[in-house]
């Protein structure tokens, strides 16, 4: 019943800005009610989150985590790794939640990352490519897999930055038939680049900047994605094209 009470109070948050008074005393009594109800001490965190405040979200995430680890372990992971680039925090939070839970462990807080793609991430971003490629092709070859939106093109990166160029490529036309986007274009060209099939190397390179152009490329309204590219970086690109032609 005192869980009960406290998501009642929690419903009171309804129409208060996250980062207004009204919001945060709300909470607060809703933790006096109930203090091991997880969701309150998440909720607040969100003001947090979004401000950049990583230590005060931190302590109220792990108030979340000791009372529910099932139901908070994936949003402190994918947190983690989205906005705060913990990569080591990350991994230990979504293996400890694979540890607990046997079947899937679901999606990061966006919905474009299965949390084990973001894992094998987070493996990049330590430095261990390896290990990284290794996450992601398991996860691509099992029958359960549910296919984000840029599994191939992250992949193809990781052969790309490992010099495998067939591999990158056969990646990133895997990714092309799923769904393009500039990005994917841009590194097919540089892998065809790392060929030297020049021919190729400018096709995907003019593709790229025209998918730019019409906005289809990485994003997030709050971050930027590992392996994003920008309009400069096609533009520094078609420039070299320029100069040698």
């Amino acid at each position: 019943m005192l869980k009960f009470r406290a998501c009642k109070k929690v419903e009171e948050t309804k129409g208060h800005y996250q980062f207004s008074k009204e919001y945060q005393e709300i909470l607060d009594e809703a933790l006096e009610i109930d203090s091991t109800y997880a969701y309150a001490y998440q909720a607040k965190g969100y003001a947090y989150l979004k401000s950049g405040d990583f230590v005060n979200w931190e302590k109220l995430m792990a108030k979340a985590v000791k009372f529910e680890p099932e139901q908070h372990l994936g949003y402190r992971g994918w947190c983690r790794y989205q906005f705060f680039r913990d990569y080591e925090g990350a991994i230990a939070d979504i293996e400890r939640l694979e540890q607990l839970i046997k079947g899937d462990i679901g999606f990061g807080q966006n919905g474009d990352y299965h949390l084990k793609i973001a894992k094998a991430l987070c493996y990049k971003g330590i430095g261990d490519r390896n290990k990284a490629i290794e996450i992601i092709e398991n996860e691509l070859s099992s029958k359960d897999h549910f296919l984000g939106l840029y599994d191939y093109l992250h992949l193809g990166v990781l052969y790309l930055e490992s010099q495998n160029y067939d591999k990158a490529i056969q990646a990133f036309k895997a990714q092309e038939q799923e769904y393009t986007l500039a990005d994917n274009e841009f590194y097919m060209a540089m892998a065809y680049k790392g060929k030297q099939n020049n021919v190729k190397y400018q096709e995907h390179l003019k593709k790229s900047y025209a998918l730019y152009k019409k906005n289809r490329h990485l994003f997030d309204p709050y971050t930027h994605q590992m392996d994003r590219v920008f309009l400069n970086d096609i533009e520094l690109e078609l420039r070299e094209v320029s100069i040698k032609n």
